[in-house]
């Protein structure tokens, strides 16, 4: 225990943080102003736990009901940490853990067809009517576009699909892939707003269900397309290619292979868009907490090391965009919905579940408020001039898009 609160004397520089031990005892320590948060630690092994690995076992014990808020909330102790990460980070404890685990990244074990199926099925098929309390109504699973702060969770999440439909520069009749097509939004935006021809696949089979569902009810059955399929096995051409939130469970051994196949499935005058999370620094690792219970198998890879595999594949990156904070918003607004849905989701999935699912949407917001995540859009293509040499179409076209959409009241 003293090495313990020796480290919290040295992590707590921004706000208070009082620690009642298992034996009643209170430990108070305090820096500038910030949260004032109190945690109750229930037995004598989550002190040492923390000392050890306060990334992976802070999410654990809270998760188990071992570590409880007894001033302040969820949120409130996670803001403390994210506002102290760097000082823990700084400890030559945490340094060494975060050395030693960048150094077993280069033995890791490439997500293979299998194990991607696998690492699948464990996050995207927990319950589409989970995903339902907290999603928007289109079930889009990944960062939305906020053109404006008043922007309400559906209009943000349709003014992305718009978004990348216009990066697309689609012309009707064109043959379009959805690597990772999820609930199946992209592809029935894509087809009813585009007049083009969609083939989605998946590896979620509650995903697959749904979106065959939602497009048979749109009477979309003839031009869009939901298959059960690994990306390798996909055979085309295609003229457009677009995958998003799907890169980030592909694993940094396979970004080779995924551009490559890329590739060979875009047609020669073709045009794909990559949407995935990024991170600002260089290469790193995932955090320990999220890979073991969240995203198993994950990776949110750097610029730097998505465009080595993209140069590898000889193709051309014929833009690139950064989104910052637009994540952030997006998750603010899942919490809220899950929070307000919180007693369905307990009934669903149970109240451990419910603990490590808050904490996952608050440490996630975090990673890109105060941390270093980001979402990046890269546009590729096989040849320069597959797309106009300026950015004003896709202006144009989104301006296009939009009136489209308040005509028909999307």
């Amino acid at each position: 225990m003293d090495l313990f609160q020796a480290m919290l004397r040295r992590f707590v520089g921004v706000g208070s943080l009082t620690i009642i031990d298992h034996k009643g005892v209170a430990h108070t320590h305090s820096g500038g102003p910030g949260p004032d948060v109190t945690l109750r630690l229930h037995d004598a092994r989550v002190a040492r736990d923390l000392l050890l690995n306060p990334e992976l076992k802070a999410g654990e014990a809270y998760m188990d009901g071992r570590l409880t808020i007894e001033r302040g909330t969820l949120r409130d102790f996670l803001t403390l940490y994210a506002r102290n990460r760097g000082r823990l980070r700084g400890l030559p404890l945490q340094k060494a853990l975060r050395r030693s685990l960048k150094t077993l990244k280069r033995w890791a074990r490439p997500n293979t067809a299998g194990r991607s199926a696998t690492n699948v099925e464990a996050h995207y098929d927990l319950s589409n009517d989970m995903y339902r309390l907290f999603l928007d109504e289109g079930l889009n699973y990944s960062c939305a576009y906020f053109r404006s702060p008043d922007d309400t969770l559906e209009e943000a999440q349709t003014a992305k699909l718009r978004h990348i439909a216009a990066k697309l520069d689609l012309k009707p009749g064109q043959r379009v892939l959805d690597i990772g097509s999820g609930w199946g939004s992209m592809a029935i935006y894509l087809a009813e707003s585009c007049d083009v021809e969609v083939v989605g696949v998946t590896l979620s089979k509650e995903q697959l269900a749904l979106a065959r569902e939602r497009a048979a009810a749109r009477g979309l059955s003839g031009r869009v397309r939901f298959e059960l399929t690994d990306y390798r096995d996909v055979e085309g051409p295609f003229d457009r290619i677009v995958s998003v939130g799907m890169f980030e469970h592909v694993g940094v051994k396979s970004f080779p292979d995924f551009f490559a196949k890329v590739s060979r499935l875009l047609a020669p005058d073709g045009v794909a868009l990559l949407h995935s999370i990024g991170r600002k620094g260089g290469p790193g690792v995932t955090g320990a907490w999220v890979k073991k219970y969240i995203f198993p198998g994950g990776y949110s890879p750097a610029l730097s090391e998505t465009l080595t595999a993209i140069e590898g594949a000889k193709l051309w990156a014929t833009d690139i965009e950064i989104w910052r904070l637009h994540y952030a918003e997006t998750l603010v607004h899942w919490e809220r919905r899950f929070q307000a849905n919180r007693a369905k989701a307990a009934a669903l999935l149970g109240e451990r579940f419910c603990r490590m699912w808050e904490f996952y949407l608050i440490t996630a917001e975090f990673s890109f408020r105060h941390g270093k995540h980001m979402v990046f859009q890269i546009q590729l293509t096989k040849d320069p001039e597959a797309v106009p040499l300026t950015r004003d179409y896709m202006g144009a076209r989104e301006a296009e898009l939009l009136a489209a959409d308040r005509a028909r009241g999307a």
